[in-house]
C-alpha cells in the first residue's frame, strides 16, 4: 500500500479489519468515502465516535444500551420468571423482532470454543449464575446458536443450571420456512425429525 496516500492507506487497513471485508472490499469503500461530500464523511466519523461513547453493556443482562439497566431489564410487563440466554446482542435483537418472547435475557458475549482458547471465564456465566441466586426462574431458553461452539455452551451450561430452573429447555433447530428438504442437509433433517411435534 505504498503507492497509496498515508491516510488512504491508513483507512483500507483499518476497513480490513473488519468483518468480511477483504483487500478489495477495503479499498472500493475507502475510495467511496473518498468521493462523498465531506458532511456524510463526517458524520460517519461522529456516529462512530458516538458508538464507543454512547453504548455500554447493560449490568444486568449485558444487552447493549445506551441506559443502564437497559429497557428490557427496566420493564415491569417482562415476566421475570423465564430466562432466554443468548450468545450475543444481535441474537437478543432477532427473537425481539419475533414478538414471540416477553421474559428476560442473559448475553453470554460469546460462546465455548477451546480452539480459540475461550471458557467458561471468558463468558458472562459467573455473572449468570450470581444473577439466577438473586432472581430464581422457573425456565432457562438455551437460545445458543446451531454451531459446535453454540451446541458445547448449551450442554455446558444445561448441566451448570440444573439446581436453577424447574425447566431447561432448548431452542428448536430443523429447517427453514419455505426450505425444501431435498435441499436440507443430513443434520438438519435429523434435528427436524428429532424436534417433531403434536398437531
Amino acid at each position: 500500500m505504498a503507492y497509496y496516500p498515508e491516510p488512504l492507506a491508513r483507512l483500507i487497513e483499518a476497513l480490513q479489519r473488519l468483518p468480511g471485508i477483504g483487500p478489495k472490499t477495503a479499498q472500493r469503500l475507502a475510495f467511496f468515502l473518498l468521493k462523498r461530500p465531506a458532511e456524510e464523511v463526517t458524520a460517519l466519523a461522529e456516529s462512530l465516535t458516538q458508538l464507543k461513547a454512547l453504548i455500554v453493556h447493560c449490568r444486568v443482562c449485558f444487552n447493549v444500551t445506551q441506559e443502564d439497566p437497559c429497557r428490557i431489564c427496566r420493564d415491569p410487563e417482562r415476566n421475570g420468571r423465564a430466562l432466554c440466554i443468548v450468545e450475543e446482542p444481535n441474537d437478543l435483537l432477532a427473537i425481539e423482532r419475533t414478538r414471540e418472547f416477553r421474559g428476560r435475557y442473559h448475553v453470554l458475549l460469546g460462546a465455548l470454543s477451546p480452539l480459540d482458547g475461550i471458557g467458561p471465564e471468558d463468558l458472562k456465566v459467573r455473572e449468570l449464575l450470581s444473577r439466577l441466586e438473586r432472581e430464581p426462574v422457573e425456565e432457562i431458553i438455551l437460545a445458543t446458536n446451531p454451531s459446535v461452539e453454540g451446541e458445547a455452551t448449551a450442554l455446558y451450561l444445561s448441566k451448570l443450571l440444573k439446581p436453577f430452573a424447574t425447566r431447561i429447555t432448548r431452542i428448536a433447530r430443523g429447517l427453514p420456512v419455505g426450505g425444501d428438504l431435498e435441499y436440507a442437509d443430513e443434520v438438519t433433517l435429523s434435528k427436524a425429525l428429532e424436534g417433531r411435534k403434536d398437531l
